[in-house]
């Protein structure tokens, strides 16, 4: 298991790096119920035909470790509790073990006059298993165990097409990080070339970050080894923090090769003085991975199918790409957060616990973001929404962190 699946906070060649060595290690087949057994808290595949590619003739039948996201994967494939699954894998494999096989392969005993008698019957379907191939004699990586009919759309791919709708759109960007989990991929990019003031959304905000332990608390969950010096190196651009009240016309994009998720574009307001993402997710573009049912064996799909896919992709990116990071759409979205974001938040802890229910933010979460908001030093509306997001880069998990910065400027509205 030695492919990596995660890292927070990357560069672009870091990224890029690891999910090209991660598509020379990927296995897609489709595959029946019968084909799989669950054995000491992982699955054996049986009777798949082996893989032939650039990389030579790979077996397929053996041991894959499922990852956390492939609990939760096979788990909703068989109707038992995620969390239930997982406790069984790592604490009782054996009851893993007995719940999976039992599921998959059904019960039969012999009757007395020794024919055979059904009392459950087999899972008749079949699945769409993402993996990873083992690597010297260690078993493979379960990434996944999806329906036959998901529409696979590789984060490498996405990637290339979205890069390319940004070529077409003729537009500057940066990418500022980009994360990668087991379930997941995200991007962040912005256009240094569009920039808006924002003197009532900034007004008075200071970089929460200065104070050391909470820029500790982001450097602990940044797994980049260059991410540090790049964050500072992109803070430190010839102004002090909060002297120049900016934001930034950007976007983020996001997939999900094992079926958590959908191919996701979203408009941002990016924040000059402390990296925060306002994510404006009721303008977001989604492709659900849906695709036609695939036949048994290892999986390759078509050119033509993975360029139809993929020009669409390409092309939306293009469209939104020209449209969100055009000064317009950024000097409109500004004109309209400015109308709520000087509202005063006058009990900052009654606020946060009010705002955290209704939001559904974790007591950690509630703690965290009243850190910020008192780090940040802004007692309004807006100073809410920029702890929201100034807490999510302490977050280690990058789909939970998007998931906050898309609530931030619903809470703002709320404060307001």
């Amino acid at each position: 298991m030695s492919t990596t699946t995660s890292v927070r906070n990357a560069g672009f060649e870091h990224m890029l790096h690891m999910l090209r060595t991660q598509n020379a290690a990927k296995i897609d087949v489709v595959a029946p119920a019968t084909a799989l057994r669950a054995r000491g808290g992982a699955i054996e595949l049986s009777g798949i035909e082996p893989v032939v590619d650039g990389h030579g003739v790979t077996l397929v039948d053996g041991l894959y470790v499922p990852t956390a996201s492939a609990d939760t994967t096979i788990a909703a494939k068989l109707g038992i509790g995620s969390k239930y699954l997982r406790f069984l894998r790592t604490e009782r494999p054996d009851l893993f073990d007995a719940n999976v096989n039992g599921l998959l392969h059904g019960k039969s005993k012999r009757t007395a006059t020794g024919a055979t008698s059904v009392i459950y019957p087999a899972d008749e379907r079949s699945f769409l298993l993402r993996l990873f191939r083992g690597q010297d004699g260690e078993p493979g990586v379960l990434r996944a165990l999806l329906s036959d009919r998901f529409g696979m759309v590789d984060n490498l791919d996405l990637l290339t097409a979205v890069l390319d709708g940004i070529r077409q759109a003729d537009v500057e960007v940066e990418i500022r990080s980009c994360d990668l989990t087991d379930s997941s991929m995200h991007c962040k990019v912005y256009s240094p070339a569009v920039e808006q003031l924002a003197p009532t959304l900034l007004a008075g905000y200071r970089n929460p970050f200065a104070d050391p332990t909470l820029e500790a608390d982001r450097q602990r969950v940044t797994t980049d080894l260059d991410a540090g010096r790049r964050l500072a190196a992109a803070e430190g651009q010839g102004y002090e923090p909060g002297s120049e009240p900016v934001v930034f016309a950007g976007f983020r994009f996001s997939n999900s090769e094992v079926g958590s998720g959908s191919v996701t574009l979203k408009p941002e307001l990016f924040v000059r003085i402390c990296r925060n993402g306002l994510t404006l997710p009721a303008l977001a573009f989604r492709k659900v991975h849906l695709g036609q049912r695939m036949e048994g064996g290892t999986i390759s799909w078509s050119q033509d199918t993975v360029k139809k896919q993929l020009d669409v992709i390409s092309a939306q990116a293009r469209d939104h790409v020209r449209e969100w990071l055009s000064p317009a759409f950024l000097a409109r979205q500004v004109a309209t957060l400015e109308e709520r974001a000087g509202a005063p938040v006058t009990e900052p802890q009654s606020a946060v616990r009010v705002l955290g229910r209704e939001l559904g933010f974790t007591e950690a979460e509630r703690e965290g973001v009243l850190r910020h908001f008192i780090a940040g030093a802004q007692p309004t509306a807006a100073g809410i929404a920029h702890a929201i997001t100034s807490y999510s880069q302490t977050v280690a998990d990058p789909a939970r962190a998007d998931t906050l910065d898309d609530l931030a400027l619903r809470a703002m509205a709320l404060a307001g």
